[in-house]
């Protein structure tokens, strides 16, 4: 399988003239591409590992699937590097009736970046994918310390972060403030898709009942992911994009950023979040 974490060795560069050798943990990160039958449909930068739930994530958000049972099979292709050692950078899906084949005509012809969710798409109009799920108004409201608590509750369960310092995290909460699933990659959208993956997986679609918690900025991509899963609030710790509000405001979903313990943004939707 390939490798979550990297060691290389560094040199350490101080103003006092000291330079000393070490060996630093780095965030793996390599490609990895989707093929239904033998034809290529999009390849995009990662970290290795949750691979299944990274596709079946990224499938949903397409607009693709939305049920356990569209997806019928997914396995590594078989291949070798240059040194000739396996890899598994290349998963073949297989779906089941009622998902919606995607055209492979138009197949992204590019390598979508770990900062990146919607390189190679042509343009804005087709990320503003309709999804399978409605967000109702009165689905996922949370108390105000229960969603100002949750930032601290992911960073302390960033294993891979506290290793490497290179990775975003993305987690899905309860309303009630439990982490249910935790996923990290060097792509925010990455880590994103993963958690989605792994609750439609496991049966749990749509995730009317839930806060998706992101470790950086919420960025238009990110929203369109958590509208697409039926997850009425996204919250981020960072900053929010013009682009991304604009969008939570049309799909009705809670947006939240800056996130910082004792305050919070509230830019859509803010009925949502309730006082204790």
């Amino acid at each position: 399988m390939g490798r979550k974490i990297v060691r290389r060795r560094v040199i350490r560069a101080t103003l006092d003239g000291t330079r000393r050798p070490r060996e630093e943990k780095l965030a793996g990160e390599e490609p990895l591409e989707i093929r239904f039958g033998h034809q290529s449909f999009t390849t995009s930068m990662r970290t290795p590992g949750d691979d299944f739930d990274l596709v079946a994530g990224f499938l949903l958000a397409e607009g693709i699937l939305c049920r356990p049972e569209h997806l019928v099979a997914m396995r590594y292709c078989l291949g070798t590097d240059e040194d000739g050692n396996q890899t598994y950078n290349v998963i073949e899906v297989q779906l089941g009736f009622g998902a919606v084949p995607p055209d492979l005509s138009t197949a992204r012809n590019v390598v979508t970046s770990s900062a990146c969710g919607i390189c190679g798409t042509n343009s804005i109009d087709e990320v503003r994918k309709k999804s399978f799920f409605t967000l109702e108004p009165d689905a996922g409201q949370v108390e105000l310390p229960v969603l100002l608590s949750m930032p601290e509750i992911l960073r302390e369960s960033q294993k891979l972060f506290s290793q490497t310092g290179g990775v975003h995290a993305a987690g899905l909460f309860s309303t009630a403030g439990e982490l249910l699933i935790l996923r990290e990659d060097v792509g925010r959208h990455n880590a994103v898709d993963k958690v989605i993956g792994a609750a439609l997986r496991e049966g749990k679609m749509p995730l009317s009942d839930t806060v998706l918690q992101v470790s950086g900025r919420a960025s238009f991509e990110l929203v369109q992911k958590a509208a697409m899963a039926g997850i009425p609030v996204l919250t981020a710790v960072s900053a929010p994009s013009s682009l991304a509000v604009d969008l939570a405001q049309d799909t009705g979903l809670t947006l939240a950023a800056f996130s910082r313990g004792q305050s919070v943004n509230l830019y859509t939707h803010a009925h949502r979040v309730v006082n204790a």
